[in-house]
C-alpha cells in the first residue's frame, strides 16, 4: 500500500510527529511519502492518505485546509486519517472548540482523527503568537508524546493490513464525538 502523509508544521512539532508516524508505517512495510500539503500537485497513485496539521487558535493551517479543498474529490473513496498537533498545556491536548477543526474533518470523512499535544517554546514564536498562546492558557514545555504517535500509526498499519477501516463516528477530543456525515450533508 502506498500512503501520502501530508504535514503542515509551523515550528517543527507537527513535522516531528509526522516523521514518527511515517517511520512506524515503514516498519510495517508500507510505502510512505511525506510532503508539505502546499508542495503536493498530484495525489494519483496513492492508496491512502494521512493528513496532519498544526493547530493555531483551533484551526488547521491554511495550507492544510487548502489541500483538503484541492483534493477532496480524489480523497473520496480512499482511506484517510487525520491528526492535529498543538494545544500544548491544555488538559490531555483537548480541543476547546471542535467545531472549528470539525468541518474540515467532517468534509473528509476520515477513518480516525487523533489530537497530539505539541510544544510551546516562546523563543520560536513571534510576539503576536506568544501573546495569543499566553492568552489561550498555553504552558511552556514540550508535550509531544511520540509513543502515542507510534501507537496510532500501528493501528493504521493494522487497519491497512486487514483491509478493514473503522468508520463510524469521528472522535475530535475527549468526550467529543461527531456523527459521520456524507459529503452531501456537509
Amino acid at each position: 500500500m502506498k500512503i501520502l502523509l501530508t504535514c503542515s508544521s509551523r515550528h517543527g512539532a507537527t513535522e516531528s510527529v509526522a516523521e514518527v508516524i511515517a517511520e512506524r508505517l515503514r516498519e510495517a512495510d508500507l510505502t510512505v511519502d511525506v510532503a508539505k500539503p502546499e508542495d503536493v500537485t498530484d495525489v494519483s497513485g496513492y492508496d491512502a492518505f494521512i493528513l496532519g496539521s498544526a493547530v493555531y487558535m483551533t484551526h488547521w493551517t491554511p495550507e492544510a485546509v487548502d489541500f483538503t479543498k484541492r483534493f477532496r474529490e480524489e480523497l473520496e473513496g480512499h482511506p484517510v486519517w487525520a491528526f492535529s498537533v498543538g494545544l500544548s498545556g491544555l488538559p490531555k491536548g483537548a480541543i476547546s472548540d471542535p467545531h472549528r477543526i470539525g468541518p474540515v474533518l467532517l468534509a473528509l470523512d476520515p477513518e480516525d482523527h487523533k489530537t497530539f499535544a505539541g510544544r510551546f517554546d516562546p523563543t520560536q514564536l513571534s510576539l503576536r503568537e506568544r501573546t495569543i498562546a499566553r492568552l489561550g492558557g498555553a504552558a511552556e514545555g514540550d508535550y509531544r508524546d511520540f509513543d502515542a504517535a507510534r501507537q496510532w500509526a500501528g493501528t493504521i498499519a493494522a487497519s491497512t493490513a486487514s483491509g478493514g477501516h473503522a468508520r463510524g463516528h469521528l472522535a475530535v477530543g475527549p468526550g467529543l464525538v461527531l456523527p459521520r456525515l456524507t459529503p452531501a450533508q456537509v
